[in-house]
């Protein structure tokens, strides 16, 4: 390989044009190692197949001006995903998609199952010479027995990238059947390297499977280029924002709500200040809390709406909350919950508001950019304090916020793939 460019397949279900959180991690990872003089190949769904693609004349337009290919692929059984990919989903259509979503759903058959034939379909031309490494990004989790598929037909060695835990995910509402996680412990065996988003998925990873030194820690970041370019949305008065979902009962909007309502209380005449504003699709939940708390004419909801109005509404608020976890003390899984959107506000310089557990990784990762205020989910009077010192104007300065930026985090990876290459272990 000395002289010439590495070649690297990457298998990235959710890459862009797909408006998913984790699109924005695998983007980022293949415009910037191309950048590193890698000839990148992605393999990803044809975006014709998408229900909601986002801009997808320009993710052409850029791949093609980043040097990118990309491999397009089909999709069986978009059944059991239908809130993503263009299926028959109308009157019996939809029954009969209930019932395969139903049956995948007790089974743990992964939603993309039907990926996996498609897209190794679309590789099905690639032989030894086009390829150096094989890089898959889960979830979704079956990129990674594509990967090691590919990397017996091709002979060449494959890195698994973690953007979520797999068995041991903090979401999942029950333990993973014995099979399943026989099968992760097979293809971690058999690859090159691993890469986690967080130290703590990382140790937990490690004690379950003895992943030992092929396990590195890579995490989210931003884009200084597309921070850059965002222009900040005029609220007109002070703004407190959350983008995103929940996930009850451990992601939930209640903490922040009340310690709204204790400023709200605190600050009497002059609460007119202040709003929360909610861009994503948990409308029901907000609505139903700021009932809750007395806040019904202080939330603003906004639905869901595209990344770059998210992010423009990010830059131009006062404040951005980020929660991971309600809970005080919670487990490893949740400890290593470090959601990407942290990052983007850091990018964007707008100070962040974090809920998370005792010793969390998104407390511990970004406390030196002095932008980020952690709390526990249960001092509501803490952040009734700090949410009355940002009205008043006391808001965090950065400080080393380039350490998050992909031009700096993607050196990393490219390290670990370049001596994946050099001593190979896959089976």
């Amino acid at each position: 390989m000395s002289g010439r460019k590495p070649k690297l397949l990457f298998l990235a279900y959710a890459f862009p044009p797909r408006n998913a959180a984790g699109s924005v991690r695998l983007w980022n990872i293949a415009r910037y190692l191309a950048r590193l003089d890698w000839h990148v190949t992605v393999v990803a769904p044809d975006p014709s197949l998408m229900r909601n693609p986002e801009n997808s004349e320009r993710v052409t337009a850029l791949l093609e001006e980043e040097g990118i290919r990309r491999l397009v692929t089909g999709h069986q059984w978009r059944c059991l995903s239908p809130k993503d990919l263009k299926c028959w989903d109308r009157n019996l259509g939809w029954l009969v998609g209930g019932v395969c979503r139903t049956i995948a759903r007790n089974l743990e058959i992964e939603k993309s199952v039907g990926w996996v034939k498609a897209a190794e379909q679309a590789c099905s031309n690639l032989n030894p010479k086009d390829v150096d490494i094989i890089l898959a990004s889960g979830s979704p989790f079956v990129a990674f027995r594509l990967a090691k598929k590919l990397s017996k037909k091709l002979d060449r060695p494959y890195v698994l990238d973690y953007r979520d835990p797999w068995t041991g995910n903090p979401h999942n509402a029950r333990p993973s059947r014995v099979g399943t996680i026989q099968e992760e412990a097979n293809l971690l065996e058999g690859c090159a390297a691993v890469t986690i988003v967080s130290p703590s998925w990382g140790v937990g990873l490690d004690r379950t499977y003895s992943v030992g030194a092929k396990l590195h820690v890579v995490t989210n970041g931003y884009d200084h280029n597309e921070m850059t370019d965002v222009k900040a949305y005029d609220f007109g008065h002070c703004a407190f924002v959350y983008t995103g979902t929940f996930y009850p009962p451990k992601r939930v909007i209640s903490p922040i709500l009340d310690a709204l309502r204790q400023l709200k209380e605190d600050l009497g005449e002059n609460s007119s200040k202040w709003y929360f504003h909610y861009y994503g699709t948990d409308e029901y939940h907000v609505r139903e809390q700021a009932e809750r708390f007395g806040l019904s004419d202080r939330i603003v909801l906004h639905g869901r709406v595209s990344r770059r109005e998210a992010l423009s509404a990010i830059k131009g608020a006062t404040l951005s909350v980020v929660i991971t976890s309600i809970e005080d003390e919670g487990t490893l899984e949740d400890k290593g919950i470090v959601t990407g959107k942290i990052f983007e506000a850091i990018g964007l310089g707008t100070p962040v508001l974090l809920i998370a557990p005792k010793g969390s990784d998104a407390t511990t990762t970004t406390e030196t950019t002095g932008l980020v205020k952690s709390f526990l989910g249960t001092d509501i009077q803490g952040m009734a304090s700090f949410l009355k010192d940002v009205v008043r104007g006391q808001v965090p300065d950065p400080r080393n916020v380039e350490m998050f930026s992909w031009t700096n985090i993607v050196k990393n990876l490219d390290g670990v793939l370049r001596e994946a290459i050099s001593s190979p272990t896959h089976v």
